[in-house]
């Protein structure tokens, strides 16, 4: 206890903060992965020429991301089981942080589509292409490009929001820490370990994302 930072205790934990850190980063990749097929369809869906459901949408997409994440998934995991719909605590923070994040990247998805040349939809048109043909072979493949940066920061700031389920009793990496200095008293080494995990796996979904923005750039 005399030690500012005992390296023999904070080895003896890492076990459990790697087991954590793995569990944090399942939840973030399911959840992003959610998020990025909802996002597409929110956006979609958005474009709609039927302007009640496009409005719909929209109201939608500002009302996610207006409020705060630690309220849905409140509303999820303890008001929903009074109406019947009752959830994992790691359903609910699953599907609380992935719609989150979906009403985010649907504004990307909306600023990459928007970004597609006037000409290139005309074409599709004048080619009387079905909507999935044009969004599948002519639009999203123009589209994708400039929107990987964006979406490659969501990835980062989902993983780094995932401590907000640890309200909703998901045991992810934050909570562990927590859990380690509340058994213990000692709260510099797993808070310490903790910040690290996120730091160095942030760092590498940053990179990974890197590497694909490279590898899909045009010559």
């Amino acid at each position: 206890m005399n030690h500012f930072f005992d390296v023999p205790y904070a080895l003896h934990i890492l076990p459990d903060l790697l087991r954590a850190s793995v569990y944090t980063i399942l939840i973030t990749l399911v959840g992003f992965a959610i998020a990025l097929v909802l996002g597409l369809a929110l956006a979609i869906l958005r474009r709609s020429p039927i302007k009640p459901l496009a409005r719909a949408v929209g109201f939608f997409v500002e009302f996610v991301r207006s409020t705060p994440l630690l309220i849905q998934v409140y509303v999820l995991f303890y008001v929903m089981p009074l109406y019947g719909v009752t959830m994992s605590a790691l359903a609910a923070g699953t599907v609380g942080i992935a719609v989150h994040y979906a009403c985010y990247t649907s504004e990307v998805y909306r600023a990459g589509l928007n970004g597609v040349a006037r000409g290139q939809w005309e074409a599709a048109c004048a080619l009387s292409l079905s909507p999935w043909r044009t969004y599948s072979g002519v639009i999203l493949p123009q589209a994708i490009r400039p929107m990987i940066p964006a979406l490659g920061n969501y990835l980062v700031a989902m993983f780094k929001d995932t401590p907000v389920l640890s309200a909703i009793t998901v045991v992810e990496l934050m909570q562990q820490a927590k859990n380690i200095g509340s058994e213990t008293f000692r709260y510099l080494e797993p808070i310490t370990l903790a910040g690290l995990f996120f730091l160095v796996i942030s760092v590498t979904f940053a990179q990974l994302v890197r590497r694909l923005e490279i590898g899909l750039r045009l010559p």
